[in-house]
């Protein structure tokens, strides 16, 4: 055989061995479609559905749901709990003091609950809002929507979830405080938007997130109307009060994004106060205080330990101010952590005065 017939040869084997390996593995398959065609046919009627179920649950890509998941959770702040930590100590502040002592411990699970779910659903609507101003804040712009890490749409499917779940907590209550929770939820959802066109969105947000004190009290005293109408005075105090509280910590944490709010065209007190930021905030922290006293009276909170919260949160007060003197921005975030320990010092108060009254 001359050279030129050899390569000819050799490429003809070549194919005669590809092909049969083929046929092979194609004989293989069948034969392994023929066993579970089999085996499926053998197997009970009852299991096929879970044979069918466990299939697809075998083709997820589990790796992409962990990080979406992940990118969700991130989205609702779930990995900084100090904004609901700021929501609940009102809400407990009002639960307290609606039942007189210790509040009925289903109410009690269902508003804590319901205090981390509405936190995440505001923090989700509040990235959605700001998507456009939040990648020009230094602080905000690795946020999931402004990183481009969650879509838009993708934020208000996890806000609809979040709202659905919160809204089937407030149905285990009653119809006043879920006729209530309608008017907590719109407040909610609106927030965001108020920093385009008024420079107190601090203060809408202690009336949003506030709304949980007025629905404690439907849900402890609502059933029946006459002895809800009655606590009403000490609900106003106490919503006033929170009111005047979150303006104080939101225009501490404001107060770290000024410069690039300015920049980005968002409004906020912090921004209204100007160099009278701290001034300002002092009368707004005697103010609360002061409120909170009345919240004594009325409560009938007549006992040392709740004075002594009350003498701890002014205390507090007088720390952030001085950390907060050089307007630092880590400063201002600090202070406004520190708010935690405020609504703790109160709530400690009135649980002491309470059960010892």
């Amino acid at each position: 055989m001359d050279k030129q017939g050899k390569p000819a040869v050799s490429a003809e084997a070549r194919r005669r061995r590809e092909a049969i390996a083929a046929s092979l593995a194609e004989a293989q398959r069948n034969a392994q479609r023929a066993a579970a065609a089999a085996v499926k046919k053998a197997a009970p009627a009852w299991r096929r559905p879970i044979d069918s179920i466990g299939a697809r649950v075998a083709r997820v890509d589990w790796a992409h749901v962990r990080e979406r998941l992940t990118q969700y959770a991130k989205l609702a702040r779930m990995h900084k709990p100090i904004g609901a930590a700021l929501l609940l100590w009102p809400t407990w502040w009002a639960l307290w003091l609606a039942a007189g002592d210790f509040p009925p411990w289903d109410t009690l699970v269902v508003f804590t609950l319901g205090v981390f779910l509405m936190r995440s659903a505001g923090c989700v609507i509040n990235d959605y809002a700001d998507r456009k101003l939040d990648p020009e804040v230094a602080r905000t712009r690795e946020r999931p929507i402004a990183a481009g890490k969650v879509t838009p749409r993708e934020a208000l499917c996890v806000f609809a979830v979040l709202i659905v779940l919160a809204f089937g907590l407030v149905l285990l209550t009653n119809r006043l405080t879920i006729e209530l929770s309608v008017i907590g939820a719109f407040l909610a959802v609106t927030y965001p938007f108020m920093k385009r066109y008024t420079y107190l969105p601090q203060v809408y947000l202690g009336a949003a997130f506030g709304w949980s004190i007025p629905m404690a009290f439907a849900a402890v005293k609502g059933a029946d109307f006459a002895a809800f109408k009655a606590v009403l005075p000490l609900c106003g105090e106490l919503y006033l009060a929170n009111i005047v509280w979150s303006t104080i910590y939101d225009t501490e944490y404001a107060m770290v994004d000024r410069d690039d709010d300015i920049r980005a065209g968002a409004k906020s007190t912090a921004i209204l106060f100007g160099d009278a930021d701290l001034p300002i905030l002092g009368v707004l922290m005697v103010t609360f205080l002061g409120t909170m006293l009345l919240v004594a009276q009325r409560g009938h909170l007549h006992h040392a330990w709740y004075f002594g919260g009350v003498g701890v949160a002014a205390a507090l007060f007088a720390w952030q101010q001085w950390i907060m003197r050089r307007r630092d921005r880590d400063a201002c975030f600090a202070a406004f952590r520190n708010n935690n320990w405020v609504g703790l010092a109160l709530w400690v108060g009135i649980v002491m005065a309470l059960a010892l009254k």
